[in-house]
């Protein structure tokens, strides 16, 4: 039966979507029809209204994620697809509202239907948490956990990060060895493994366990190197009778450039506008607490070493030490712990981007000191000062506060490899999610790891 079940396990899974959608487009259309009952009629508001809802559901879809059941945690798949719902129910709403401000209906732009609208938003909340528990429990009823045999490098500590990591991930992953790609009997101890991960392993090391693992039909996950990421865009080009992997160097082209900084004025007007309110209150908060200065201003490095200086609300007590924060830091203030949690301590640097020290999407600004201290480590740093600092970017999205140089280096070397303007506009939207994972996301460095 199980094998059964797995044999046709996309197909399951889709139709689980599938039902999942139209619930959920069934509900606006039909409580909205309620008023309006146009929508559900042969009508051209109808078609507007729904093309509207269908588009914008596939876009948001794209951004955040789709209804992959199994691969990331449950608590975030359902809220991407939550977050995907509401914002097309708004944008529908708002395209159902300005339809009908006209002679026949609202002489006047009106908002009307609230309740309506929190009671779809209510009810398709409730219909992607039962689809979402009822995709995951299918997953894992036909699937059984994998069995991952970790190899790391000689990087202390490494080991045990790793097997945190996929710790966090037990329903789909059981680490059941971690093996030194020094140790005399690897290939041997990876035999029992239906994946092999790899972390710092040397490339002639990785190499090997690579087609060992091809040639026993065994998953492999490895972190990337340069030359890796490098690869992500490659083209594969026959000259005569030799195959290549093309891989044309490339910076940010002009029209490009013009795009990027055009987005980043739209963006940063509409957030000072827009967030105003939030900024004032902060300032008066900070002012308050200890009568201190109300920003707090540092020299960090942007495109190709230029130094500027960086706007943040303050956090910290007055004079405090010039290092990064460690766990239970006595120096934030109380102020300091919340705007930081949900990186509200963030908000001034608009005024950066609208000065153009700054991007909003790009590799975030190091303080000077570590900029120093990353290229001596690692030479390959200074790369990522190839495009503008920013706001947010992949490492922002998929690290934390504490993830290490090394790792948030190639985050950041990947965004830059990978640049498109559709890119930073997917990355804006995907940064919302951080705010609500901020716990995880504003993770401080252990003093021990701040010491490595």
């Amino acid at each position: 039966m199980k094998e059964a079940l797995k044999r046709f396990q996309k197909s399951v899974l889709t139709l689980i979507a599938f039902v999942m959608y139209a619930l959920n487009m069934a509900i606006f259309f039909l409580l909205f029809s309620i008023d309006n009952p146009e929508i559900i009629s042969l009508s051209r508001t109808a078609a507007v209204t729904l093309s509207t809802y269908v588009i914008f559901l596939f876009l948001l879809s794209a951004i955040y994620g789709s209804f992959d059941a199994g691969k990331r945690k449950e608590k975030e798949t359902a809220f991407s697809l939550a977050l995907a719902a509401i914002l097309t129910d708004l944008v529908t709403y708002f395209e159902l509202t300005i339809m009908k401000t006209n002679e026949a209906n609202n002489t006047h732009f009106k908002l009307e239907n609230i309740g309506i609208l929190l009671l779809v938003i209510f009810l398709q909340i409730i219909v992607v948490i039962l689809f979402t528990k009822l995709g995951n429990a299918f997953y894992f009823r036909v699937n059984d956990r994998e069995k991952c045999v970790i190899v790391t490098g000689e990087e202390e500590g490494t080991a045990d990060r790793v097997r945190r990591a996929f710790d966090d991930f037990s329903k789909r992953y059981e680490v059941a060895d971690v093996v030194s790609c020094k140790d005399e009997e690897l290939f041997q101890r990876l035999l029992a493994a239906d994946t092999i991960v790899m972390y710092d392993v040397p490339v002639k090391t990785r190499q090997r366990i690579v087609d060992f693992s091809y040639q026993n039909l065994k998953s492999v996950y490895y972190n990337p190197q340069i030359a890796d990421i490098i690869e992500q865009h490659s083209k594969p080009v026959v000259i005569d009778d030799i195959s290549f992997f093309a891989s044309e160097f490339h910076l940010i082209g002009f029209e490009e450039r013009i795009l990027k900084r055009l987005l980043d004025i739209l963006v940063s007007v509409l957030a000072l506008v827009c967030l105003s309110p939030l900024v004032l209150i902060s300032a008066i908060w900070i002012k308050q607490y200890d009568h201190g200065p109300v920003f707090f201003r540092q020299k960090r490095a942007t495109v190709h070493g230029r130094v500027f200086e960086i706007y943040k609300f303050r956090t910290m007590k007055e004079n405090s030490a010039n290092r990064s924060v460690t766990t239970d830091d006595d120096r934030i203030t109380v102020p300091g712990r919340f705007l930081r949690k949900y990186r509200i301590d963030e908000l001034p640097q608009f005024i950066n981007i609208l000065k153009g020290d700054m991007s909003v999407v790009g590799p975030r600004p190091e303080m000077l000191e570590n900029v120093e201290e990353y290229t001596r480590e690692l030479p390959e740093f200074a790369y990522r000062l190839r495009m503008k600092a920013g706001l947010t970017g992949y490492a922002q999205i998929y690290g934390r506060y504490n993830t290490s140089s090394r790792d948030k280096l190639m985050l950041d070397l990947m965004y830059i490899e990978n640049y498109s303007i559709l890119k930073d506009i997917q990355i804006l939207f995907r940064t919302v999610l951080v705010l609500f994972k901020a716990e995880d996301s504003t993770e401080a460095f252990s003093d021990e790891k701040r010491k490595r």
